[in-house]
């Protein structure tokens, strides 16, 4: 394995985590086959989900330890608590319990406790999330992902990590059970900084294939045909291969949302706001996103960006 200096990528290895427990906050398309992958490397589960059934069937089909009452509950006995819910706001409702009913995860961890949260959650609120975190002694490890659902439910996500040696080292063998490519980016907010870049890159380029196959199919020629015509040039990528096809075939059934996707453009703009730069490319791109929000399609599968551009495309 190699070593955990930041910005090393780690070596894949297969572990074993029996004997060992997990807190796992929020049981969605990402966090229920991440739950999978870490029970099927033996570690026992304590699981909570706003939606308790949610909890309670998946809990039921892998045998997980303990479906927990509120997210305090999950801390009790674990090692580490993972939090994989959809936005800052839903990040600090569990954490730190603004209404003040005790029920948050701060509230459970302790001093050393582990928090890893492997959502993707704005960068500036994740600095200071964390920055609330330490004062009670707990650590604070942002560790985003990509690879979607797919790769969750193959346990070969990519995993960007921002925080200390320590701290990286002790998720180091969860993020194992649940990853391919994990590398260990930076301190705290650096995680969260590589996921920025990661969702810009994939909503840009969404809408650039989005916008060839619409070039295509207005100038005479089916975008099913472009698509084959560039595998393996330069304008090769995965998202020519898996969202393209969805594109063709209009299979817009959810894996990643163009609301989550709308939030991470969103985030990306105010993070080079932040370090005053402009980008014009992705003010432009976000306008597309908010345009699938306002018009019904917020829970469309992002790679229906093709209708904020073509809408026409869905009858044909």
């Amino acid at each position: 394995m190699s070593g955990s200096t930041p910005g090393n990528e780690v070596d894949d290895q297969a572990p074993n985590l029996s004997g060992r427990t997990v807190g796992l906050v929020g049981l969605g398309l990402m966090g229920a086959p991440m739950a999978r992958q870490l029970r099927a490397a033996g570690a026992a589960l304590r699981v909570w989900n706003r939606t308790r059934k949610k909890a309670a069937d998946l809990a039921e089909e892998i045998g997980a330890t303990a479906v927990c009452a509120c997210p305090r509950d999950v801390t009790d006995g674990a090692e580490a608590t993972i939090v994989m819910v959809s936005d800052a706001d839903a990040v600090e409702m569990v954490v730190f319990d603004p209404d003040e009913n005790s029920y948050g995860v701060v509230h459970g961890l302790g001093a050393k406790g582990l928090l890893i949260d492997m959502g993707t959650t704005s960068v500036l609120r994740t600095q200071g999330f964390a920055d609330r975190l330490h004062q009670t002694g707990a650590e604070w490890l942002d560790a985003p992902v990509s690879g979607g659902t797919v790769a969750a439910g193959n346990g070969t996500l990519t995993i960007m990590a921002g925080g200390s040696d320590t701290t990286f080292n002790r998720a180091l063998p969860l993020f194992q059970a649940m990853g391919q490519r994990i590398t260990h980016v930076g301190a705290v907010g650096a995680g969260q900084i590589a996921k920025s870049a990661n969702q810009m890159i994939v909503g840009l380029t969404i809408g650039a294939v989005a916008e060839a196959f619409a070039l295509a199919r207005h100038a005479g020629v089916e975008p099913a045909k472009i698509r084959e015509a560039l595998f393996g040039g330069f304008a090769h990528s995965r998202i020519l291969e898996l969202h393209g096809e969805r594109m063709v075939e209009g299979d817009y059934e959810p894996r990643a949302k163009c609301s989550i996707q709308r939030k991470d453009i969103a985030e990306a703009v105010q993070l080079a706001e932040s370090v005053n730069l402009t980008l014009p490319g992705l003010r432009a791109n976000l306008t597309l996103w908010d345009h699938m929000v306002d018009n019904g399609m917020a829970d469309f599968d992002h790679s229906a960006l093709l209708l904020a551009i073509d809408p026409d495309s869905r009858e044909k």
